[in-house]
């Protein structure tokens, strides 16, 4: 059996005053949180929560020192119950790089009923190409459809489209042979978002504007929503009859100023997408989805960089800027 290693590198994002500081630093096992299972992990990947968790104003860890990442893959070296050493894993959400230990290290230590497998068809480095973003996507599609979505029903919107989230989704749907709109505030990504799937491409002005009136020309049979604020008033008061708007991100904002008429009047549904604390079938049967009938097409193209862990600390700060595009994952084995 491999053993821990006695010292592995980390992100490691320590309070500093009103900030918060970051480097690459080398931990010791008795670094690592309690868990039954420790992971020498391979890929992580970047996600906009990663950039939050490090910053001062992020509110998102609970707590520091921290190793953020929510997002890891990689082999079992200590097992518990089913979870033998050897098995390739992967574990996202949870307490996972916000109040627990997260992917940016080495080696990694969770509980066991955080660890999925990682499905026949998925490379660890696959896996972190889709990561929380891309369960994210795909977990939002499948709530769609269960609620009686069909490719014959008409468009489907995507809002935030460039994002992890938005451009997983739009590959998935695409794939599955939807009409894909994108809506995105980079006008210079159009060529981008057509490569993987989608139609046609909007501009985050006209899905942000001020309505003209509280319900607008119904245009779509579902919204992939990972932006809230405006985007989401405007994906309300524009989505068919019995249509439903799949909603999982705030970076667009917290408040909704809409009112109850596509409700009462359309019969749209608001579905709320939590992907941190999905129970653990679900969880995996949309990871064994994703390696099958949900893979969006053109996976490899969603990766839009391939960073080392050496390479990570100033790549966050581009993230909070909003320069990032498409999954960015992270080579964290050596």
């Amino acid at each position: 059996m491999t053993e821990v290693p006695n010292r592995f590198r980390a992100l490691l994002a320590e309070q500093d005053g009103d900030d918060v500081r970051r480097e690459l630093r080398e931990l010791e096992p008795g670094d690592l949180p309690e868990g039954d299972v420790t992971v020498r992990v391979g890929w992580s990947s970047v996600n906009y929560k990663d950039a939050l968790a490090v910053s001062p104003k992020g509110r998102v860890a609970k707590g520091y020192p921290l190793v953020p990442g929510i997002d890891l893959a990689g082999e079992v070296i200590e097992g518990a119950g089913d979870v033998r050493a050897g098995t390739q894993v992967l574990v996202h959400g949870h307490d996972l790089g916000v109040a627990h230990h997260g992917g940016f290290a080495e080696v990694a230590r969770v509980p066991a009923d955080w660890v999925v497998p990682l499905p026949d068809g998925l490379s660890a480095r696959d896996a972190m190409a889709l990561g929380t973003a891309g369960f994210t996507a795909g977990l939002s599609v499948v709530r769609l459809e269960e609620h009686g979505l069909t490719q014959d029903a008409g468009p489907v919107l995507v809002l935030g489209a460039t994002g992890g989230v938005g451009s997983t989704a739009v590959a998935i749907l695409a794939g599955r042979g939807y009409e894909v709109h994108a809506a995105t505030g980079k006008a210079d990504e159009a060529d981008f978002l057509r490569s993987v799937g989608a139609g046609e491409v909007l501009s985050r002005e006209e899905t942000s504007a001020e309505p003209e009136r509280p319900m607008e020309k119904a245009r779509w049979a579902g919204v992939v929503d990972p932006v809230g604020g405006a985007a989401t008033a405007y994906a309300l008061r524009t989505t068919r009859y019995n249509g439903a708007v799949a909603l999982s991100g705030l970076t667009g904002g917290t408040d909704v100023q809409t009112t109850v008429f596509p409700f009462i009047l359309r019969g749209v549904s608001l579905l709320g997408i939590d992907s941190v604390n999905t129970a653990g079938d679900l969880r995996r049967e949309v990871w064994e989805r994703l390696a099958g009938d949900l893979r969006p097409q053109g996976l490899e193209e969603q990766i839009t960089r391939e960073i080392a862990l050496d390479d990570l600390d100033p790549f966050l700060d581009e993230v909070l800027a909003g320069r990032a595009r498409g999954r960015t994952v992270v080579r964290v084995g050596r």
